[in-house]
């Protein structure tokens, strides 16, 4: 069994960081993991990740000052992080932990990266407003124009994703604002990528963190990206269903 890294940047999640511990710890049981916090927070999450890593040996955290930005953070965590496989999920609960543990089995299979899709049968936006779907589909297909190396991947603006670490050992990652994701499939080494459906959650506490300058950030990358990407393409991508990914998980976990 491989060790897995979580890697979750914080920001005011006050209200969700204790109960996201204890789902994770859920999904993970009988798996080797650790939780790795980068936090940018200017309420109380601090404090709460601090009693939360004492309590529990799995949880260690890094509160960053004076440097703030969800994709710095997320790669702050990878370059800190101890796993074997490394994953990259959102605090506010709306990508759910339970899918953790379908992940770590599509990587226990021979993947090098599984990406869960709100966008593949069995999938779920999880009712998303008109305004959110059309801003989210609008980001997909400008990655997918300026990004070859995104066309074959469904859900490539998400921010839930997991892969081997090794496939980042020689990337020049040197993200721009939120979509972390993005720039690891156009920066990383890898081959095959598993895709599983998975139901995007409604967020239960906090405020989406969705804005002008979130949007403008993405057009930068996007930009950058179009110049410095090394991966075009030649990688394969399976795209499992819900029955095959129990099963899968019942055979690498049980």
């Amino acid at each position: 069994m491989k060790k897995l890294s979580v890697v979750v940047p914080t920001y005011n999640e006050k209200g969700n960081v204790e109960n996201l511990v204890e789902q994770i710890g859920a999904a993970l049981n009988g798996i080797e993991y650790e939780i790795v916090f980068i936090d940018d927070s200017k309420d109380e999450t601090p404090q709460i990740l601090e009693r939360l890593s004492k309590e529990n040996p799995h949880v260690r955290y890094e509160h960053r000052v004076g440097e703030t930005g969800l994709a710095t953070a997320v790669i702050r965590g990878f370059r800190i992080a101890e796993g074997d496989f490394l994953a990259c999920m959102d605090a506010d609960l709306q990508h759910p932990p339970a899918i953790l543990r379908p992940m770590y089995a599509a990587l226990l299979s021979g993947a090098d990266f599984c990406i869960p899709s709100r966008l593949i049968p069995g999938g779920d936006d999880g009712g998303l407003n008109w305004y959110r779907k059309f801003v989210s589909g609008t980001a997909r297909w400008m990655g997918k124009i300026a990004l070859p190396c995104l066309r074959k991947i469904s859900d490539p603006t998400s921010g839930l994703f997991m892969f081997r670490k090794e496939c980042i050992a020689n990337a020049d990652l040197r993200p721009v604002g939120w979509k972390i994701m993005v720039e690891v499939l156009a920066m990383s080494e890898y081959k095959s990528v598993i895709e599983i459906p998975y139901a995007f959650q409604n967020r239960t506490s906090g405020e989406s963190k969705l804005s002008s300058k979130v949007t403008m950030q993405y057009l930068e990358q996007l930009w950058k990206l179009m110049f410095r990407a090394t991966k075009r393409g030649g990688y394969t991508v399976t795209k499992w269903t819900n029955e095959h990914t129990d099963e899968m998980v019942k055979k690498y976990i049980g």
